[in-house]
């Protein structure tokens, strides 16, 4: 039994692994999921310019992804849906009301100039063998920017959960601008749908936000949806409305949809009913505002980690500059070596070394001859000298560029390669203003594009007045009590006790001292004479004093509690008296007087008594009552 225990325990955490850092949570790096990346490498594989269906780009991916194309295709409509880093053609479903994309062989895509301008860079990607070994993906490319911000993720894995919103680019990349500038930045989310937040509980990225839709009120019959809150479409909007219509939260005449590239929906209101006093119903019992909890968990060197908005632009300018630099010192190695073979090209021709080989007959005396040539010009070669790969460049020369050789343009060509391995050098000490410049760049080409809706942010940052349910529903049920049959509620016939709403608790408390706080019910038996009965609100409740007078069971002597009720178990029964006690008054009033009638007996001469409520004091409502004299009390009269 301990064997197949280990069996389990080791396989299910290579399983919860694997779906924590394989499927479900974003890289920290470059923002994607490894289904998202292997998309993205598949495009740039293909990228020619041209379209390509995404059926086919859903077979090449294959290749990558063990999965199969179930989780590929709806992967692809999802990124490109994002708007930044595939390009579309053909339906993609849409976002407003929730339509699906056409079949993958109908629609076509291909990666967007900026997403090559982001993660495209083979020099500085590391690549790993795939699933079967046939081919080579990437395992992480050198995303410029916080792509884990701007695109959002959502994911469960085995024990955790990421929520991520989207955020504006423009200010994603102002954000890291201002890291990089030593100066003081702030985001908060946007969303493709527009409409408004309320971030005052964001934290940083860990917190919650709360989401609105635009509301057009200008018609005092008539309101129509505008902007849809983030998550939310056409189609659950108009069934959340629908559904709170049905259960009397709100009485519209008729609600319609005109959806087309911008959302148009339609409420028109009952006779008698306006605008103006059903946008808090709206808010309240339907779709149109939403609370969303939010958990920025990404992987970080390998490993699950919980971060805040500030933390990812801090990482990703960091990020930025190491990117960078490496590209510069990459280009001005490249650059260097061009150098090099250009001068030993130039000395090769000019100086004719080439005619020393016209007599050797061996691959090892051609080199050698080579080599020899060059020893006259070695300061000019420089301290890298001459190698057998360089001996073997230059043997490579076609006749016909030897005879054409251009000593002019050849020096023009070395002085722009010296002058751009100077402006390397230049950019290598300033290269945080170089890191900005190259953002600046970024935020120039989307502001250019019509593509991306040239970056103007959707939703509208703002703070929300919080709207309580129970204000927003009519006290219009009524509650009755008939303390003949003991039956409660609003099918009941009876005196009306209170006025209520659906959302009202009510308490009730017996003759024989216990009370207990329920829903409102249609009929329910508490039986007949109770002493109280009305609405279980804990505010209200707080301003009233309970007075129980009352006789105790085994020597029925007369007591007092005064209490406040302030907290419940719902549907439990309490006792305001001890056991077998019985119950003579029960009042509400803060100050009134009383007299207690005492059982006649020999010695007894006053058979009443005078008392005041108000020297007595409130005490706690499991406390015992205070004893009022050691006589057996008869009845109170009050």
């Amino acid at each position: 039994m301990a064997f197949i225990k280990n069996i389990f325990d080791r396989n299910f955490l290579e399983y919860a692994s694997y779906v924590i850092k394989d499927r479900a949570i974003p890289d920290l790096e470059d923002g994607l999921k490894p289904v998202q990346r292997r998309i993205l490498h598949t495009l740039f594989e293909k990228d020619d310019g041209k379209f390509h269906k995404v059926a086919n780009i859903t077979g090449e991916c294959m290749k990558y992804h063990p999965h199969g194309d179930a989780s590929i295709g709806p992967a692809l409509v999802v990124l490109a849906n994002k708007e930044y880093f595939i390009d579309r053609q053909g339906n993609f479903g849409n976002v407003y009301t929730g339509d699906e994309a056409s079949a993958p062989r109908y629609i076509e895509c291909r990666c967007s100039a900026l997403s090559k301008d982001i993660f495209y860079n083979p020099k500085l990607t590391t690549y790993v063998d795939s699933y079967d070994g046939r081919n080579r993906e990437p395992l992480l490319f050198p995303a410029k920017i916080p792509v884990i911000l701007v695109m959002g993720a959502e994911g469960i894995a085995v024990g955790m959960s990421t929520k991520i919103l989207p955020h504006n680019i423009i200010e994603v990349l102002e954000a890291e601008k201002n890291c990089l500038a030593g100066k003081k930045f702030e985001l908060y989310p946007d969303f493709p749908t527009g409409g408004l937040v309320d971030v005052s509980d964001y934290r940083d990225g860990n917190g919650k936000v709360l989401v609105r839709a635009k509301l057009d009120t200008s018609d005092p019959k008539r309101i129509v949806i505008r902007e849809l809150p983030y998550g939310s479409t056409t189609e659950s909007i108009i069934a959340s409305i629908e559904n709170a219509a049905k259960a009397g939260r709100i009485k519209l005449f008729s609600i319609n949809d005109f959806t087309s590239e911008k959302v148009e929906i339609e409420i028109k209101l009952a006779r008698g009913i306006y605008s103006q006093e059903t946008v808090d119903a709206l808010f309240a019992f339907t779709e149109c505002e939403q609370s969303i909890s939010v958990n920025l968990l990404v992987i970080k060197d390998g490993l699950p980690e919980v971060m805040t908005v500030t933390d990812v632009i801090k990482h990703h300018a960091k990020q930025l500059v190491k990117i960078l630099t490496r590209e510069l010192e990459l280009e001005k190695k490249d650059l260097l070596d061009k150098v090099h073979l250009r001068t030993l090209e130039r000395i090769f021709i000019e100086e004719r070394i080439y005619k020393n080989i016209e007599k050797m007959r061996t691959a090892e005396s051609v080199e050698k001859a080579v080599i020899d040539g060059f020893k006259p010009f070695m300061k000019e070669v420089g301290p890298r000298g001459v190698s057998s790969e360089d001996v073997d460049h230059l043997l490579k020369i076609p006749i016909r560029r030897i005879s054409l050789f251009d000593i002019n343009r050849a020096h023009k060509e070395m002085e722009e390669i010296l002058a751009r391995i100077k402006e390397i050098n230049g950019l290598l000490k300033n290269i945080v203003a170089y890191a900005i410049g190259c953002l600046d760049t970024i935020i120039a080409n989307i502001i250019a594009s019509e593509d991306y809706n040239k970056g103007a942010r959707r939703t509208k940052v703002g703070a929300f007045e919080k709207i309580d349910v129970k204000e927003v529903v009519k006290k219009d049920i009524e509650l009755k009590y008939d303390s003949k049959t003991g039956y409660v509620g609003t099918a009941v016939a009876g005196k009306v006790e209170a006025e209520c709403s659906s959302f009202d608790r009510i308490l009730v408390i017996r003759n024989n001292g216990f009370w207990s706080v329920c829903d409102l019910p249609e009929k329910s038996f508490v039986g007949p004479d109770a002493w109280w009965i009305g609405v279980a609100d804990k505010e209200e409740l707080s301003k009233i004093i309970f007075t129980i007078i009352y006789k105790e069971a085994e020597t029925g002597y007369a007591c007092i509690k005064r209490c406040i009720i302030d907290g419940w178990i719902m549907n439990k029964d309490y006792s305001l008296v001890p056991e077998g006690a019985k119950v003579l008054h029960i009042d509400t009033r803060p100050k009134f007087a009383f007299n207690i009638h005492y059982v006649p007996k020999p010695r007894l001469r006053s058979l009443k008594e005078s008392f005041k409520v108000t020297d007595y004091n409130v005490r706690g409502l499991k406390a015992g009552g205070v004893r009022l004299a050691p006589k057996e009390a008869k009845s109170v009269e009050v």
